[in-house]
């Protein structure tokens, strides 16, 4: 009897996967979903919530010091651990998928940020002069990193080797306006989890979450998750809250990050008591069923998983016109959408509409849950088994 045919080996290039980070838990839902058509081989340096029994770990270990020493090693380890897979244990990758700039011979890299775009929009922020002396040796780290970040960028982004796939049609214009143009390219917009993120459920939370958390029964809860605040417009969000001060607002700020950078803000604009920052957690839809509404005025996110979530599980969501969330958005109809990221007042505008209206938020919130339910992990699996068997098929007919 014939031995059935093997399954093509793919490997998938990630520093960690988890289901607490945006990224990491795109390609962890994703890789969960490939594992029945393709021996899937994962080299990273952390993996969590995947079934290992179900593909092959191999783990990279990670070694002390600044992140960006880490990352630089991390670089050069990949790809000498597929090599010595290859040479030495007869593991011949059909195909290497990776998100971003994390190896240089990927067959499909999907694009979660353009750094050059966010360094752009940030670039003022980086600077000595607005940053006091004892921050210098990080914001140092921070344009060392950012820079070697965009020359990968401009590596793998200008080559014709890798299949580039987008999670937002925003991410192209990005491309075209620093490395070229890039047409036609596919787009692979996030799943959820439906089952996890819905009204009923979060409806069913709700009083446990806010008595667990302390939150009075009048106080109004805008929620922001994320784990780099900056880029999700915390600034912004700061400098409108005053505007709100007649009202029983409250900001709460999920994620991991430094709470420093913010405290001068907070302090100035006399928002103590009013602003609270949360630890990440693996059950983020504990955070939803405890806020009235979602509010991320991201200065730039190719499609940040959090307004996703929040409309699934049916709150009003204010998110920007530079996430590309708003893609899935129609303006007043399933969401508000900030145009400008930077604009404080208008922001607060959005937010106090949300909180007055009670029949805006339920009109919004109802058709947020709608719109994102059409969006499924399962979708996105087929959507890349499709994508892959492609790349495959193109690279059968170039070998010699």
């Amino acid at each position: 009897m014939a031995a059935p045919p093997s399954k093509p080996i793919l490997a998938v290039v990630s520093p960690f996967i988890d289901k607490r980070h945006g990224t990491e838990r795109r390609v962890a839902e994703w890789t969960s979903r490939l594992t029945d058509d393709y021996d899937v081989h994962v080299y990273s340096q952390r993996v969590e919530d995947l079934d290992l029994t179900k593909l092959t770990w191999h783990r990279i270990p990670k070694i002390p010091g600044p992140h960006l020493v880490n990352f630089v090693w991390w670089l050069a380890a990949n790809h000498a651990w597929r090599w010595w897979d290859h040479t030495f244990r007869g593991i011949r990758h059909d195909l290497v998928f990776t998100p971003g700039t994390n190896c240089l011979d990927a067959d499909a890299i999907s694009i979660h940020i353009v750094f050059a775009e966010f360094v752009r929009q940030v670039r003022p922020e980086l600077t000595f002069a607005r940053n006091p002396m004892r921050s210098w040796p990080r914001l140092l780290h921070r344009r060392m990193f950012y820079r070697l970040t965009i020359a990968l960028e401009r590596h793998l982004y200008t080559q014709p080797r890798a299949q580039l796939i987008l999670i937002a049609r925003k991410t192209a214009a990005d491309l075209d306006r620093f490395y070229g143009a890039h047409d036609d390219l596919p787009v692979v917009y996030m799943g959820l989890d439906h089952a996890v993120f819905n009204p009923q459920a979060r409806l069913a939370r709700r009083d446990v979450a806010r008595k667990e958390l302390g939150i009075p029964a009048n106080q109004f809860v805008f929620l922001l998750v994320g784990n780099d605040w900056r880029k999700k417009g915390l600034f912004t969000l700061l400098e409108a809250l005053p505007s709100l001060a007649d009202l029983p607002v409250a900001l709460y700020v999920a994620g991991s990050d430094e709470t420093r950078p913010y405290d001068v803000p907070i302090d100035r604009l006399k928002l103590a008591g009013r602003v609270r920052f949360l630890p990440s957690r693996g059950d983020v839809a504990f955070y939803y069923a405890a806020a009235d509404a979602y509010v991320g005025p991201s200065l730039e996110d190719t499609f940040a998983q959090p307004p996703m979530e929040a409309m699934a599980c049916g709150l009003p969501v204010i998110t920007t016109a530079t996430n590309g969330t708003a893609e899935i958005m129609t303006d007043d109809v399933d969401g508000l959408i900030l145009q400008d990221p930077n604009n404080a007042r208008t922001l607060a505008a959005q937010m106090r509409s949300v909180c007055e209206d009670s029949d805006l938020r339920t009109r919004l919130g109802a058709r947020a849950a709608e719109t994102a339910d059409r969006y499924t992990w399962d979708e996105n699996g087929r959507q890349f088994r499709e994508l892959f068997s492609d790349i495959l098929r193109r690279k059968t007919k170039v070998a010699p």
